[in-house]
């Protein structure tokens, strides 16, 4: 019969275990860049002219390469070609990322 110090030990053991699990589980997929993908890019200048519904993710851009330690040379029609840090990109779905600005005249009749 073990002691109750070596009981308590493999207590917190099995504890340990399954808290990692758990939070493995809930961890998010790992950013494996490839050429080609489209990527939104993390803006954060926009935090010097704060305004609630204004988007901090800009893009869609295309990946050209992946470099080590997570930097990738990404693409934009009109802002060319620069690098950045895996850690301000996440993949682009698909649809709309920047409003439209809608320009309505009213006349006096």
């Amino acid at each position: 019969m073990p002691t109750p110090s070596l009981h308590a030990y493999e207590n917190t053991k099995i504890y340990k275990e399954k808290m990692k699990s758990l939070h493995d589980a809930r961890l998010k997929g790992g950013k494996d860049f490839q050429s080609g993908e489209q990527m939104l890019l993390y803006n954060s200048r926009l935090l010097l002219f704060p305004r609630k519904l204004r988007s901090k993710w800009s893009g869609p851009y295309t990946v050209n390469r992946v470099f080590p330690y997570k930097v990738v040379e990404i693409s934009h029609l009109e802002q060319g070609i620069f690098k950045v840090i895996g850690h301000r990109l996440k993949r682009y779905l698909g649809g709309e990322v920047m409003p439209q600005k809608e320009v309505v005249l009213i006349q006096d009749v």
